[in-house]
């Protein structure tokens, strides 16, 4: 839904940009909206795939082990939790991430599927 509102902004940008141009002929701009609207088409098609892969790619990361960078790649880790969680190690469940008043109940409910204790 995002995706297609986005692009016909996008190509309503281009369609104005286009019509502003008074020195072109109406060839040359029909033209250049059918290029720049392929292109359109085409960058908005790539930006829709990696949304949809950056929402599927829920991989776990374990408490125990995970580097800095992996923790802050988790929804709402800051870098200083990510440190907080490393120093806290280690856990022998997740939830210890709230009694350990590391995260709150909700920063811990956007992650709680993502990650994993391994003994």
């Amino acid at each position: 839904m995002l995706g297609r509102a986005l692009l016909f902004f996008l190509i309503a940008c281009v369609l104005s940009g286009c019509i502003a141009c008074t020195n072109q002929n109406p060839d040359q701009i029909r033209q250049k909206t059918a290029e720049e609207t392929a292109a359109l088409k085409r960058d908005t098609k790539a930006v829709a795939q990696g949304l949809k892969e950056g929402l599927s790619n829920k991989r776990s990361i374990d408490l125990n082990k995970a580097s800095r960078p992996d923790l802050e790649s988790l929804p709402g880790v800051n870098a200083h939790q990510a440190e907080r969680i490393i120093a806290e190690r280690p856990y022998a469940n997740t939830h210890q991430l709230v009694t350990r008043h590391i995260l709150s109940e909700d920063e811990y409910s956007q992650i709680q599927d993502r990650v994993v204790v391994n003994k």
